[in-house]
């Protein structure tokens, strides 16, 4: 379904926003890469849901406000701009750094929440360990680690080479910001049991940046949380097997029979 890019203000910080489809809502954050645009995933999604994929404040042509600090700071700003437009029933869907901000977000309020999806998420340890430092890898390391297929890790890299160095830079000023170096927060695992709507989790089989394991661990601190793990695919399972990753999302809301799932 068409698509629209808008600006956003939420109390005073102006995001871009892409938003199309109607239905149930459904909210898309976006990882330490930056907004990437309006994938075919999200396309897809776009039939059954009102898909809302910000620009986190900080990235990109968002504002980069003075009050941000560290992951929690945007868990409170996406609070506020659910109840700014009013959204209920929602299903909160992020990944990589985004996923980190979602479960921020859900231990302290699910009240507008139906479901929680988490992608590929940092945010926690594996057995005491964080992710592994992405700012000591070469770019091709990072990107061979980010995918399965040889040929999106070529075109990964070409697209790093050929974006405005400006935005690259703004964008790795806020993750570093946000998450530097252990991309995990010890007071966020303690308080993961507060999750209390319906969670999935999906990781890619061969995601090199942050690995299953971890994906394990957030299942172990989530009550009745749901692990689903996509083979031949890395970091962004969603583009790499759109396919697996939608039915993995389809079966998980029907099995949970949400009332507000577009049949």
């Amino acid at each position: 379904m068409p698509h629209s890019e808008q600006t956003l203000e939420v109390r005073g910080t102006r995001i871009r926003l892409l938003r199309g489809g109607d239905g149930p809502p459904l909210i898309f954050l976006h990882g330490a890469s930056g907004h990437v645009g309006w994938l075919p995933f999200l396309e897809r999604l776009s039939q059954h849901f009102d898909v809302l994929a910000p620009e986190h404040p900080g990235f990109g042509a968002s504002d980069d406000p003075a009050w941000l600090d560290r992951p929690s700071d945007l868990a409170y700003f996406y609070l506020d701009m659910i109840e700014a437009l009013s959204l209920n029933h929602v299903h909160l869907m992020a990944t990589s750094l985004g996923g980190w901000i979602a479960a921020e977000l859900a231990v302290r309020n699910t009240a507008r929440l139906e479901s929680l999806t988490l992608v590929c998420a940092v945010g926690i340890t594996a057995g005491g360990t964080p992710p592994d430092d992405m700012f000591r890898m070469s770019v091709e390391d990072n990107a061979r680690r980010f995918y399965f297929d040889p040929d999106r890790v070529r075109r990964r890299l070409d697209i790093l080479a050929s974006t405005d160095s400006r935005v690259l830079v703004r964008n790795r000023s806020t993750v570093v910001r946000l998450g530097y170096p252990a991309f995990s927060n010890p007071e966020l695992e303690k308080w993961l049991h507060r999750v209390d709507v319906p969670t999935l989790l999906l990781w890619g089989e061969n995601d090199g940046l942050v690995p299953p394991r971890f994906g394990q661990a957030y299942r172990d601190r989530i009550p009745n949380a749901t692990l689903v793990v996509i083979p031949r695919a890395g970091h962004a399972p969603f583009e790499e097997q759109p396919d697996a990753f939608l039915a993995a999302f389809d079966g998980f809301l029907k099995r949970c029979q949400l009332p507000s799932y577009a049949k």
